[in-house]
């Protein structure tokens, strides 16, 4: 507050500097009020802008202080909130699993803060380890289909030479090796990769073909098959498209197997649109216990089979353009192959 006896002593030229000094003073005190609220604007828009940066991050990001409260954390953070609980901070970078998940973490400190990031290396993980399992087990197919083959020859020589009584047993040793030899020719196709041979057919042909390999699988129930598969003109793979179908149906077989119920039924419909050729294929056995990993290869929940059957069939269609997808009012799969231009 300004003394009123103060200013009473002073003259007009004083009183006159005292006012513009006064005047100048406010004005310098709105100056700084102003940069003060541009400065606040400022520092509010390069938090948001920060904000915005680590949000459009692939991986999840915290910033948190001494006492690792969290001070700053993006979206992909907090759908892994419990992920920050398991990292060591006094690693600048590790590898950690967490609910079924491999991440990279990576962590700096500076100002009082500490940074860690986490990248989501699943799928490199998974690519690593198909990878040598797919070596290992190209190996041991060529290893082994050599003495299959020979094992094969005998069967076939041994089935004209035993007594009619005996051609069961040495049937089923052939439908065996039969099966031996399809995951030997699936394992090898699957790891060398595929590649597609067009050619036109009817559709009609893949019945006698999966008629043919149903023959050879071994199953204990009264299973009915239904393919309402009509003279329809394909242009595809023949062969692929045929272990397509065949895998799906065999793993429909093993559905049925596995539930309850004494007996079962499993079909197959193709239809054609003016773009497309659609094939159905439904089963009465049992759901699929985890739909999570039913393309991800070596990996079944089924008591039989090494899990590469739907794995390799994603990959044929894949060759095709067209897709593979889970029926959703019914229990099967929906397989499209486009029409070649």
């Amino acid at each position: 507050m300004i003394d009123k006896q103060m200013l009473d002593s002073l003259n007009t030229k004083e009183k006159e500097f005292f006012k513009k000094s006064l005047e100048g003073l406010i004005k310098q005190t709105y100056a700084v009020e102003k940069e003060y609220k541009e400065l606040n604007t400022s520092y509010k828009n390069l938090q948001d802008f920060i904000k915005q940066i680590i949000e459009v991050l692939p991986n999840a990001l915290w910033v948190v202080d001494e006492n690792r409260d969290i001070f700053l954390q993006n979206s992909e953070a907090k759908k892994c909130k419990g992920l920050l609980d398991e990292i060591d901070f006094s690693k600048e970078s590790d590898e950690i699993e967490y609910e079924n998940f491999f991440y990279l973490i990576k962590i700096n400190k500076a100002y009082g803060r500490t940074i860690i990031s986490a990248t989501d290396i699943t799928q490199e993980k998974r690519g690593e380890r198909l990878a040598s399992m797919g070596q290992v087990a190209a190996h041991l197919s060529h290893e082994i289909r050599n003495p299959i083959g020979s094992v094969s020859l005998m069967a076939s020589t041994l089935y004209k030479r035993v007594q009619p009584k005996n051609r069961p047993l040495v049937e089923e040793i052939k439908k065996a090796i039969w099966r031996v030899e399809r995951i030997i020719k699936a394992t090898l196709l699957f790891t060398k990769g595929v590649s597609i041979n067009l050619s036109t057919f009817q559709a009609k042909e893949l019945v006698s073909d999966i008629e043919f390999a149903i023959s050879y699988y071994s199953f204990s129930k009264e299973i009915n098959f239904f393919f309402d598969i009509k003279d329809i003109e394909l242009v595809a793979d023949f062969d692929l498209v045929s272990i397509v179908l065949q895998n799906f149906l065999f793993n429909a077989i093993d559905a049925i197997e596995e539930s309850e119920n004494e007996n079962g039924y499993v079909k197959i419909k193709l239809k054609e649109t003016e773009k497309e050729f659609i094939f159905d294929i439904i089963d009465s056995g049992v759901d699929f216990e985890d739909k999570n990993i039913l393309y991800e290869p070596f990996k079944t929940t089924k008591t039989k089979g090494q899990g590469l059957g739907l794995a390799l069939s994603l990959e044929i269609i894949n060759a095709h353009n067209g897709k593979i997808e889970l029926l959703t009012n019914k229990k099967g799969f929906k397989i499209t192959i486009p029409k070649q231009n």
